[in-house]
């Protein structure tokens, strides 16, 4: 593997680790905006995780689209939560 399948990868375990923590603080606490959080990572995870096979392992197909909807996809959420819940 690459440096930058490394890098990929690190970043795609950064967001997983990143959405779990903020879904387990939801679990806990039941503030909403973790949860809009902890989706819009988990979001940003299935972006890396398409990056890295897109880099990788389907050098010949384009998953570019597919990334850029999950990328569209974690920030809607976000932003759902960031405007619509109260805090």
């Amino acid at each position: 593997m690459s440096i930058v399948g490394v890098i990929y990868s690190l970043c795609a375990l950064t967001a997983a680790a990143c959405a779990i923590a903020l879904l387990g603080s939801y679990a806990k606490v039941r503030h909403r905006m973790l949860f809009w959080a902890g989706l819009c990572f988990v979001a940003l995870t299935v972006n890396n995780l398409m990056l890295v096979l897109d880099a990788l392992v389907f050098v010949e197909l384009d998953l570019g689209l597919w990334r850029a909807c999950f990328a569209l996809a974690a920030v809607c959420l976000l932003l759902y939560g960031l405007l619509f819940e109260e805090g």
